[in-house]
């Protein structure tokens, strides 16, 4: 099983434009599609698209915390998910024909000390049947930047792979604990490591340079390039065929989500990627976010270039 981890879980709610957007006027909104979102909750969603039995768990609160949690169930998703004082938040992406997404994002409730020590206590219960826990998104206010390495440091302990997709002070300080996977994308491991690539060659190093500080696996999403996989059996650039893109937002988490499902497989790092770049790709293709058609996936397998890089 998959336990996917939201600390900063919201309402998305996605408005579909039949027109651009005209800024000071009304708008009427075509089509209106509501989901339990955060990335840990697209990386479920997806996850279970590929046959994974799969968890949600993380933090939520308030009316839109009940909401939420009847959103995942409607999908499939089981969870089991701590309860704070604060609301939930809730996202908005715009897609219209000019602009393609526009999101907002509120940043969420506040959570108290007392919430996340009474979540840690219960967390390894949580996680107990599951064989991988992914950790993903930002921090609600309150929180500690060690909180993710707290958690990674609890799923280790309990013999879990982790794969920790975070940025910025919560993924220098998440890598401490030793991670099984980390999936940042070119911005921020620049930030991460205060060096900028210019080319592939960079990459590379900065990858490896990460691996050599206990981290198994570094995946560097780029975008429409694909990705790049530094592990032990050596680096691996994977480059996508082109698709017909209609929504882009929350590919990086479907990309979570098939690694993840590859570790539960025991798939080998070459196989995994390849499988990787096809579901984040075949999610581009669908409206909707945490969504893809498998028959896509399977399509675009045979097109995914992977070459491995000395």
């Amino acid at each position: 099983m998959i336990t996917t981890v939201t600390l900063n879980a919201s309402i998305d709610k996605a408005y579909h434009m039949e027109h651009e957007i005209v800024g000071g006027t009304v708008m009427r909104v075509a089509r209106v599609a509501n989901s339990a979102g955060g990335k840990g909750l697209n990386v479920a969603r997806v996850a279970r698209l590929c046959g994974s039995d799969v968890q949600a768990t993380g933090l939520v609160g308030g009316f839109n915390g009940q909401y939420l949690e009847a959103l995942a169930e409607a999908d499939g998703i089981r969870s089991r998910f701590g309860h704070i004082a604060g609301e939930t938040r809730s996202c908005v992406n715009i897609l219209d024909p000019m602009f393609s997404s526009t999101e907002f994002l509120e940043p969420g409730p506040t959570v108290g000390v007392d919430e996340f020590d009474a979540y840690l206590a219960e967390f390894p219960s949580i996680i107990a049947e599951s064989d991988v826990v992914t950790l993903s998104g930002s921090l609600p206010a309150g929180m500690d930047k060690d909180s993710y390495q707290k958690l990674v440091r609890l799923a280790l302990d309990e013999g879990k792979r982790v794969i920790l997709d975070s940025s910025g002070e919560e993924l220098r300080l998440g890598l401490e604990a030793g991670p099984t996977m980390i999936k940042p994308n070119q911005d921020e491991i620049e930030a991460l490591l205060g060096a900028t690539a210019t080319a592939q060659d960079d990459v590379v190093t900065q990858a490896r340079s990460l691996r050599e500080d206990g981290v198994e696996q570094v995946v560097i999403s780029l975008g429409k390039d694909g990705a790049l996989l530094a592990c032990e059996e050596g680096c691996f650039r994977a480059i996508p065929p082109k698709v017909r893109v209609a929504n882009t937002v929350g590919c990086g988490d479907s990309m979570v989500a098939a690694f993840a499902v590859a570790f539960e497989r025991a798939m080998a790092p070459r196989e995994a990627l390849t499988y990787a770049i096809a579901v984040a790709s075949a999610a581009a293709m669908s409206p909707n976010t945490g969504e893809y058609d498998p028959a896509d996936r399977d399509a675009i397998m045979s097109h995914v270039e992977v070459r491995a890089i000395d």
